[in-house]
């Protein structure tokens, strides 16, 4: 993990705000265009979708600034985010109901029931009805959707003023109004009425071929206004809003309800950015998009990852760009394979190629200037280690007035954290002593590793001053280990201040590359202590006095701790009174003996 956000407990009892410097670096990427964006946790789950017609604007408010109670809560477990870019807002606005459906956020509380955005179906019946719904699973033809729901109904009010479908949801005895003002043809009376041109105007209409409907609204509002009919003219003015606001494209949603995913990729001399749009019931519900170098030929890397990611399943049809001409993809993914010319999926896989390439030009800005980066403070470690540096073992201890003391190790191996080789540890020998608890769990870690034979790291890195890293030294001196140790010297506001070398403290540089990097050692060790210290203390916090008193399991200590208040009160209580209770008379007699 490259970047991190957290607020972090100290136990002086204050907050501090941690920002990553390179997740600084990664928000200033962001692009001011529209889309969706997603905010990630420590475990990579997404806990908040938002959307946003500028994504730079809106991402970045995030982090700057005062927030209320939930956004602050929000921000403090934000470890990473990731965005799809969309072509319009109102294209944002669907994707964001779709994300928000499809990973149910715990900070997002709109849109996550059965609610979701109207359509305008055009019923399928002998005479059919036009009306706004807000379920799929119906027989009609729907159109849609639309978040503006006021522009819909509008709309679709507007239609029924033009054509004359049926108004009624079971057909009368005889004629209603509708019918005499010229709104139905009256299909109660008239059982021969034919609906076929009035559903195909319809169709044109809501399918986004405006052109005549628009005129014809834009020349009566103009002759209302010519008579002064201004209120007349304000609501055709408003109708054509409706109108625009309704029938604006978008391709988030397509109406036939297929399965498909839009895929594209980008290439730079070294680099391939590969964007999948994924849509599933007509909707786009995710994205995946991956960055790697490439050996040879960018397609040859391509074809070869899409042929693993689609190893298990694939949806009924892939769309691919043009660049996959020629490839052999038809070949590869038989039947499935469509490379679209016109409409709305070849817009759909214009759409891929647009992430495609921010992803590829957001890479080679952000990960290649931090590999830069990381060769540097690697350079200058070395210089001050003597010896090359690939591996790191770092650890952090907790505890919190000697309550629940716990010790956190992370792995930090060939330019990664890697997560699968992190290690938790509950202390056994110490509670107030740091010291201590820094042999102990460096004995732990070390005698393990000597015992099972695993890989040595170039360097131990611990968190403290000169009295840990002489701690861990004595330790593994005492295993016969020649493993280089160091600290992470603090100042007094926990900031990282400089790295203890035997009995040296170097100074770091602030905002230097060394400084950067061992900050981010830092801040990576700290989280995963912190959060296994929070939940350590959280499990320790719900015992009581009566746990190790035996024939009490949890049952029976509920029990007793609703009807007594105090230790001293059950103590006072009679034999009785806990029989009462349903306690057997030898374990009464092993309560009051355990309390005294």
């Amino acid at each position: 993990m490259e970047e991190t956000w957290d607020f972090y407990p100290c136990f002086c009892g204050r907050i501090r705000l941690v920002i990553g410097l390179n997740l600084k670096e990664k928000l200033a990427l962001v692009p001011d265009e529209p889309g969706c964006y997603l905010m990630k946790n420590a475990e990579d789950d997404v806990i908040y979708v938002g959307k946003a017609k500028n994504l730079k604007n809106r991402v970045r408010s995030y982090f700057v600034g005062a927030h209320n109670e939930k956004t602050t809560r929000l921000v403090s477990e934000i470890r990473d985010f990731s965005y799809v870019l969309t072509n319009t807002e109102h294209e944002s606005l669907i994707l964001e109901l779709n994300l928000i459906k499809q990973y149910v956020p715990k900070y997002n509380i709109r849109l996550v029931d059965d609610k979701t955005y109207p359509y305008i179906e055009l019923t399928d019946e002998a005479y059919p009805k036009l009306q706004v719904v807000r379920r799929k699973d119906v027989k009609g033809r729907l159109f849609g959707p639309y978040p503006n729901v006021y522009a819909a109904r509008e709309t679709a009010r507007m239609l029924n003023q033009i054509y004359p479908f049926r108004k009624c949801e079971n057909l009368p005895d005889k004629a209603c109004l509708y019918y005499h003002i010229g709104q139905c043809l009256a299909p109660c009376i008239h059982p021969e009425v034919d609906y076929e041109p009035y559903m195909q105007n319809a169709i044109r209409f809501l399918k986004g071929d405006t052109k005549d409907m628009l005129y014809m609204l834009k020349d009566e509002m103009q002759q209302a206004s010519e008579m002064m009919l201004y209120e007349k003219a304000a609501g055709y003015r408003d109708m054509i809003r409706h109108v625009e606001t309704t029938t604006e494209k978008q391709i988030i949603n397509l109406s036939d309800f297929k399965d498909r995913d839009a895929i594209s990729f980008k290439a730079s001399d070294n680099d391939v950015a590969i964007q999948i749009l994924m849509m599933r019931q007509g909707k786009i519900v995710d994205h995946h998009q991956v960055v790697f170098q490439y050996v040879k030929e960018p397609i040859a890397d391509v074809l070869n990852y899409l042929i693993q990611f689609y190893e298990d399943h694939s949806p009924e049809e892939l769309l691919f760009d043009k660049a996959f001409e020629g490839s052999g993809v038809d070949e590869v993914f038989s039947s499935n394979v469509i490379i679209p010319r016109i409409g709305d999926k070849k817009k759909l896989v214009d759409l891929a190629a647009k992430n495609a390439q921010f992803d590829l030009e957001h890479h080679n800005l952000l990960h290649r200037h931090s590999d830069d980066q990381t060769d540097q403070a690697l350079l200058k470690l070395q210089g001050l280690i003597g010896h090359p540096v690939k591996t790191i073992d770092v650890f952090d201890n907790a505890q919190l007035f000697g309550t629940a003391p716990i010790s956190a190790m992370i792995v930090y191996k060939d330019r990664a954290f890697e997560k699968t080789s992190y290690r938790k540890y509950h202390l056994k020998s110490t509670t107030n002593d740091d010291y201590q608890a820094m042999r102990e769990v460096i004995y732990r870690r070390y005698h393990r590793v000597l015992i099972d034979d695993l890989e040595r790291p170039d360097l131990v890195l611990v968190d403290g001053s000169k009295g840990q890293v002489k701690a861990a030294e004595d330790v593994i001196k005492s295993l016969g280990m020649p493993l280089s140790v160091a600290g992470l010297k603090k100042d007094r506001r926990h900031q990282l201040e400089g790295l203890v070398v035997g009995k040296t403290v170097h100074t770091l540089k602030k905002n230097g590359e060394l400084y950067k990097f061992l900050g981010k050692l830092s801040e990576e060790v700290h989280r995963f202590a912190i959060d296994f210290h929070r939940k350590t203390r959280g499990k320790t916090a719900v015992r009581s006095f009566l746990d190790d008193i035996k024939g009490i399991g949890s049952v029976r200590k509920s029990l007793i701790l609703a009807h007594f208040k105090s230790k001293e009160a059950i103590l006072e209580a009679s034999e009785e009174d806990l029989v009462d209770l349903g306690l057997p008379k030898h374990v009464i007699k092993a309560l009051k003996e355990g309390l005294t």
